[in-house]
């Protein structure tokens, strides 16, 4: 759990997985301190199953060595893509693959560098549960009011890490948006929150 607070500035070595990603296998970096650096994580290959492509501006939350954000720029080339994450060994390797992958729009930065304001239309995360309930709150009432009006977020949870209790939580901080669970697999769910329109 260590990548979730780990700035990643020390020494550290790359090693090359296989990925498949938009129907296409890829060799992809990843490293030790990041999150899943082995595989792509259940959590993350139910989201990228469950959303639709994704339109306009895209922010990836947490986005570790970039699978997601990844995704979301082979699936919308048009679009540009932002990673946040406070791993500096994650944005690096999402950098690295984005190379690798030929996605030249996509952007992974620390979250304090993402223009105070740029707005998106999309939003994928596997959001870090495990930094605790109000840290993770934290992170979503950052990001979430950032979206366009209309605008979608999607939310892989377990849930036994609570799925549940987060739905709630999104539902009373925000009464006036669109909260739906369209999907559960292998003990997941994934979240669609869309922002209320002007």
């Amino acid at each position: 759990m260590n990548h979730y607070f780990d700035p990643g500035d020390g020494e550290w070595e790359s090693r090359e997985i296989r990925v498949v990603l938009d129907d296409h296998e890829f060799v992809l970096e990843t490293a030790p301190g990041t999150f899943s650096p082995e595989h792509l994580d259940t959590g993350t290959r139910i989201l990228l199953e469950t959303v639709p492509d994704p339109v306009g501006t895209v922010l990836d939350i947490g986005c570790g060595w970039g699978p997601i954000a990844l995704s979301a720029a082979l699936r919308a080339p048009e679009s540009d893509v932002w990673g946040v994450d406070v791993n500096k060994r994650g944005l690096e390797l999402t950098m690295r693959n984005a190379a690798r992958v030929g996605a030249g729009r996509v952007r992974a930065v620390l979250p304090g560098d993402v223009p105070a304001d740029l707005r998106f239309d999309t939003i994928w995360s596997n959001p870090p549960i495990r930094v605790g309930k109000a840290e993770l709150h934290a992170i979503l009432e950052t990001w979430l009011p950032r979206l366009n009006p209309g605008g979608e977020a999607w939310l892989v949870v377990a849930k036994n890490l609570g799925a549940a209790s987060l739905m709630t939580w999104l539902a009373e901080s925000w009464p006036d948006a669109e909260i739906t669970k369209p999907e559960i697999g292998k003990g997941f769910w994934v979240i669609r929150f869309v922002a209320a329109g002007v």
